[in-house]
């Protein structure tokens, strides 16, 4: 086991004029305070107000704060929230940015909303959107990087992952002494050296077999010599026990590893990791990644195993990320969809309910988003239809028509499609179905719609 490292106690020095700084704090917790007493919340309105009148506000903010930023591509919110739980066995002010807004304006916010009360430093475990890691490294000089994986997403926004990955590095280049906590599952992530302390986690493998990943897997060319990577273990799409046969590249050593998987369900995951035994009220593979990297953390911050297992243990549903709200006499399950990677492992995770459901998709195509909607073509909705796992099935968003067609050309006979445009009649049309349980999946606009005319029709609290 590596030596946990001193990750405590540096002292930052805001760059922010400090009166100009003040004025924009007190006008930014005026407008949250406002927005969440007489409206339904906001989380990126104050953030804006307050970066108006002084662009260098978060230096401000964060100055008596050690950050940890959580980036990637799939499972940063609730990698984040994982963080934040294990952190608070051990450490007292913890502040973060819960409800996934991670850009620069949700990140002041989250300041604003979450005023330091106690001496001393606090701890900020920062969910940040992928082209904001430089932006927010400028300002909060992180004490830690930890990276989730690099999938197409957005690539509208992102273009191929390799500039994403790009994008990363840029905010790890200045903080050259901070530590990263990195999947070492993923082939990108130990491309190049890096200059700074790091520590990879992934699962255990013990296989010598020679095995190739399907086809139309994202990042599968070694990103060494461009040649095609082979793999002795898979856990899921480019992720696992990797080697590139031509030059040599291969996975590097696990500081961190999860050592057996006993039991998944799409409610619970069973696990161990470094021998250590744990369950997360979570299901599918890929949440078991995000449980490994807040393990690592909590480790590198000198947490123990069994303050890690207590965090684990809180069964608290996050944003969006398998959340359950009761519609009637329905169990509605709200999963966030963006990208084919993280569509397929949702799929496969609620193919393996043992009771009859429904699946609801709503498809929205906005900036956060991601404009271009061809991605739901990767998804593998061919393979879940012929299996006969949903027995009705719902379109809806913005761009339902194309949810729609995907569904008929994937098999879903018309009379067990609904086509829904607009999320208030898709409330509605919940407690109709015949199944009890219902899995939504839906982009993120679409969760923040539905979220919110669900708050309006009194099924879930109002804000964020």
């Amino acid at each position: 086991m590596i030596k946990p490292l001193n990750l405590r106690g540096r002292t930052i020095t805001a760059n922010s004029n400090s009166a100009k700084a003040s004025t924009a704090a007190f006008a930014g917790r005026g407008a949250y305070w406002f927005l969440h007493t007489f409206l339904k919340g906001g989380s990126s309105l104050p953030g804006k107000i307050a970066s108006r009148i002084d662009p260098d506000v978060l230096a401000h903010l964060g100055r008596d704060y050690d950050v940890i930023v959580v980036t990637g591509t799939n499972g940063k919110t609730l990698t984040t929230n994982l963080i934040v739980k294990v952190l608070k066995q051990k450490y007292n002010e913890i502040l973060t940015n819960p409800t996934g807004s991670n850009m620069m304006q949700g990140i002041i916010t989250a300041f604003l909303a979450q005023p330091k009360s106690g001496k001393g430093r606090g701890i900020a475990v920062l969910e940040v959107d992928e082209a904001n890691v430089a932006p927010v490294a400028k300002y909060l000089h992180p004490k830690a990087f930890v990276l989730t994986n690099i999938f197409r997403d957005q690539m509208d926004r992102y273009g191929e992952f390799y500039t994403t990955y790009q994008k990363i590095l840029d905010g790890i280049n200045l903080a050259p002494d901070a530590l990263v906590i990195a999947n070492g599952d993923a082939p990108i992530f130990s491309s190049r050296e890096f200059k700074n302390p790091v520590r990879y986690f992934g699962f255990e493998s013990h296989s010598t077999e020679d095995l190739m990943a399907p086809p139309n897997t994202d990042g599968v060319l070694c990103p060494v010599c461009s040649h095609i990577l082979h793999y002795h273990d898979i856990t899921y799409s480019n992720l696992g026990d990797f080697f590139c046969p031509n030059c040599g590249f291969k996975r590097p050593e696990l500081t961190d590893q999860v050592t057996q998987v006993n039991e998944l369900t799409p409610t619970h995951s069973t696990f161990a990791i470094d021998q250590h035994p744990y369950t997360i009220q979570i299901g599918g593979m890929y949440n078991i990644y995000n449980a490994l990297a807040a393990y690592a953390v909590g480790e590198a911050f000198e947490v123990s195993p069994d303050e890690v297992a207590k965090a684990f243990a809180y069964d608290e549903k996050v944003f969006g990320r398998q959340e359950v709200v009761h519609v009637g006499d329905k169990a509605v399950t709200l999963v966030l969809v963006k990208n084919p990677v993280g569509l397929n492992e949702v799929l496969d995770m609620i193919s393996h309910q043992d009771k009859p459901f429904a699946l609801a998709t709503l498809l929205n195509a906005n900036y956060a988003d991601g404009i271009d909607t061809s991605w739901i073509w990767d998804g593998n909705f061919e393979e879940f239809v012929a299996g006969n796992h949903a027995t009705s099935y719902l379109a809806g968003g913005e761009r339902y028509q194309d949810i729609a067609y995907r569904f008929k050309v994937a098999g879903v006979p018309e009379d067990e499609l609904q086509i829904i445009p607009d999320l208030g009649d898709v409330i509605k049309a919940i407690p109709e179905f015949k199944e009890d349980q219902v899995y939504l999946l839906a982009t993120y606009t679409a969760i923040l719609q539905l979220r919110k005319k669900l708050a309006d029709e009194g099924y879930i609290k109002a804000g964020f």
